[in-house]
């Protein structure tokens, strides 16, 4: 029987925060969250609340003095200065540090697989506060670091892959299953990338909620991907139930000036960056990650995002286009 713990969360009211708080909740542990305040907040009415602002350093953080949690869990961290401040304000009043990272975090984002063993990027300098597309896996590399240095043994590491599942806002994910559900409506074709055999990741939401949990309740140290079932393009199609699909090759993207925010999760086997459709989880697997069918995943996100407004990058006159010509070739 699992002991109920007090658990801190930095962040916690959006996406992954928000299946992490969930899936502590269903556990039976104690949840606090320190927020901001500026992201809409449907947590269940007894979490407790507590408002700070870490890149203020500890100036912000008043709100943690004098209190003791079992664990935290960090959703929030983005930069050194951030991390650094809850860090050492934490470092006498928790146990575990579950950090979360990224896998956006190895330097040689082209190898398959990527295990937790290889190199990683140029660490970013502590003052540095911009987060961009180029700093973000430096940044998480120099806040990793800060929280092995505070914590040593006590510190668990998690890089996940591609997150996806209900109340992802990122307009990635939700992209493909409402594409399918659309072409499926209406009865036109639907634009993939490639021919079928490049590759996708991504983990649920749920699962990685449920594994952070089970990390942080096991005590477990170290550092983890974690990612999910490896589909081909073709097999993520069956699963997010599209029927009408017509593959495009690279060249005619390009020549559309159709790139990867207008068909967001598609990275070419061989790309720069393809590797990160190739995450190695076997250790978070032997550690107990449990991973949802991807067709369940898809479903799921659907239903959640059937209700939003969403707007996505690639139009359907866009996409038209691309298909016309591709059919006149």
């Amino acid at each position: 029987m699992t002991t109920t713990q007090k658990v801190l969360v930095l962040g916690g009211t959006r996406f992954v925060g928000r299946h992490i708080v969930e899936a502590l909740l269903a556990a039976g542990h104690t949840v606090t969250v320190l927020t901001r305040g500026q992201s809409p907040d449907e947590l269940p009415d007894h979490v407790e609340r507590l408002q700070g602002d870490r890149e203020q350093g500890a100036a912000g953080l008043h709100a943690l003095a004098g209190r003791t949690w079992d664990a935290c869990i960090d959703v929030s961290g983005y930069t050194p200065a951030a991390v650094r401040a809850s860090t050492e304000a934490l470092a006498a009043s928790v146990r575990r540090y579950v950090f979360v990272s990224t896998v956006s975090v190895y330097a040689e984002q082209n190898r398959h697989p990527v295990r937790e063993t290889d190199p990683l990027l140029p660490a970013a300098p502590e003052d540095l506060t911009e987060v961009t597309g180029e700093s973000y896996g430096p940044l998480k590399v120099t806040c990793e670091r800060i929280v092995q240095d505070v914590f040593a043994d006590r510190a668990t590491i998690l890089r996940p892959q591609i997150v996806a599942g209900p109340f992802d806002h990122t307009a990635r994910y939700p992209y493909w299953p409402d594409r399918a559900a659309q072409s499926r409506q209406d009865g036109l074709p639907m634009l993939a990338p490639g021919n079928g055999s490049d590759h996708m990741q991504a983990i649920d939401a749920r699962d990685f909620g449920r594994f952070a949990v089970r990390v942080l309740e096991d005590g477990t140290p170290g550092i983890f991907n974690v990612a999910g079932p490896r589909l081909t393009w073709a097999q993520f199609m069956t699963a997010i139930g599209a029927e009408s699909v017509h593959w495009v090759d690279a060249a005619t993207l390009e020549a559309q000036g159709i790139g990867w925010r207008d068909l967001p999760l598609y990275l070419a086997d061989d790309s720069e960056q393809g590797g990160l459709m190739d995450v190695d989880a076997t250790r978070a697997l032997a550690a107990g990650l449990t991973l949802t069918d991807p067709a369940t995943t898809a479903q799921d996100t659907r239903v959640w995002s059937a209700g939003q407004q969403t707007v996505y990058a690639l139009t359907s006159e866009r996409e038209a286009k691309a298909l016309k010509t591709k059919n006149a070739m």
